[in-house]
């Protein structure tokens, strides 16, 4: 069982929920994020003043899924989040040592779906 968990641009989120959903991958976690990277912000004039802005909006995907279905998961983000600029995203694959649903108190894969 892997824990996937992708920050991609905000505006790339249908179209990486569309290729998710052609790979079968129904069930993820979304949320907002900040965050700063390779992009290094930009500046903003408020009333005179610069500021410098480092910290963008993105969106924060997380996915379990069983082993079967990570290739097609990280395959399906890129394809959906891919502009081929700076500031694209991440993806990050982690461990995931247990899951439970706790309807059922099914645990591992089958929990995961």
């Amino acid at each position: 069982m892997k824990l996937v968990i992708a920050y991609i641009q905000p505006y790339r989120l249908p179209a990486v929920k569309a290729a998710l959903q052609e790979e079968q991958v129904m069930k993820m976690s979304v949320s907002n994020a900040l965050g700063c990277g390779q992009q290094q912000g930009y500046d903003e004039t408020y009333r005179g003043v610069k500021h410098k802005i480092n910290l963008l909006k993105k969106v924060r995907l997380e996915i379990a899924v069983n082993e079967d279905y990570l290739d097609r998961t990280v395959k399906a983000i890129i394809r959906g989040a891919k502009t081929g600029k700076i500031g694209d995203g991440k993806i990050f694959v982690l461990e995931l040592s247990q899951c439970i649903r706790i309807r059922t108190n099914e645990t591992g894969g089958v929990a995961i779906g």
